[in-house]
């Protein structure tokens, strides 16, 4: 399973306040939808919410959100699962690459998980009460790919190759 996770955020790492991004940048909103279109993408509950009304579902992606009660969300062109184990066993089914896009808590519960980081480090200080989890990107990740934007710098980042004498 290809398992990516997807965010902006700050140096704080701070990626939303009131339920809401704390900044409007087209080029990252851009970058998002050519690297997610006609791929799988994960969320809670409280960012499918955050969507804006003509968004929902995302268009061109097979759309899953993870929530406790599905009744008031119901959407027949959105999938809706109960847990994210659940959830990412539908996601893998569409045979697609998955990308996770929030929230805080799964972001946290997929981190491990993952294969690969695409972050957009947005620079400068915005306010914020949402984060992404804290990760160790000089031991644990390696950066495969950089571009700097006016407005932030996006990296892909990938996990390293375990070294091969370890294995033996």
């Amino acid at each position: 399973m290809e398992l990516n996770l997807i965010v902006g955020m700050t140096e704080q790492r701070i990626i939303g306040n009131e339920g809401k991004l704390p900044w409007y940048i087209p080029e990252d909103l851009e970058l998002f939808k050519e690297i997610t279109e006609g791929n799988t993408v994960l969320m809670g509950r409280k960012t499918y919410q955050s969507l804006p009304e003509t968004k929902k579902p995302l268009p061109n992606r097979n759309n899953i959100v993870i929530t406790r009660n599905i009744n008031p969300y119901l959407d027949f062109r959105t999938t809706f699962s109960y847990n994210l184990e659940e959830g990412l066993k539908m996601a893998e089914s569409y045979g697609k690459p998955i990308f996770v896009i929030g929230g805080e808590s799964i972001y946290k519960q997929t981190l491990p998980l993952a294969n690969k980081l695409y972050i957009s480090h947005i620079k400068g200080n915005h306010p914020g009460d949402t984060f992404f989890p804290e990760v160790d990107f000089i031991n644990d990740w390696e950066i495969e790919q950089e571009k700097n934007f006016q407005d932030f710098i996006f990296r892909i980042y990938k996990k390293p190759k375990e070294n091969l004498e370890e294995l033996i």
